[in-house]
């Protein structure tokens, strides 16, 4: 019985894009050998880690929802595990997919700065609209 996933894996700093995605396309076919399918596969591109990790700052994201039995996400794991160009994985069960872009594309470009302006504008915009109103709020 195929089941749906959300596998997610940091690839090293220091390769490029191409060496990326042909690791995206081998867990590909390795999940296909598997009789399963890959649904979609997001290119996160670099971004800053937490903390380093194996001595690296930045991480190449990569998301993929597939399905497929269990027997081939432990495949994909266990070939994840011992490529020194995946510092770290992540698959997690699912009970359907979301064809949606996922949270990383979303806040995509979106700095702290920007965001601090963003709301200091809505409160300077609240203080205003409050003193234009003489009207007690009820």
């Amino acid at each position: 019985m195929q089941r749906f996933y959300e596998t997610i894996f940091i690839a090293r700093q220091d390769i490029t894009a191409n060496q990326v995605e042909s690791l995206a396309k081998q867990y590909t076919s390795v999940i296909k050998e598997y009789g399963g399918e890959v649904i979609k596969t997001e290119f996160c591109g670099l971004r800053n880690l937490a903390y380093k990790i194996k001595k690296n700052r930045k991480g190449h994201y990569v998301l993929m929802n597939i399905a497929v039995k269990s027997e081939g996400v432990q495949e994909v794991e266990r070939q994840m595990k011992i490529n020194e160009d995946v510092l770290r994985y992540l698959s997690v069960r699912l009970e359907q997919l979301d064809n949606a872009p996922s949270a990383l594309m979303q806040n995509r470009g979106f700095r702290d700065d920007v965001r601090e302006e963003v709301v200091r504008e809505v409160v300077v915009a609240d203080v205003v609209d409050t003193e234009v109103t003489a009207e007690p709020v009820v």
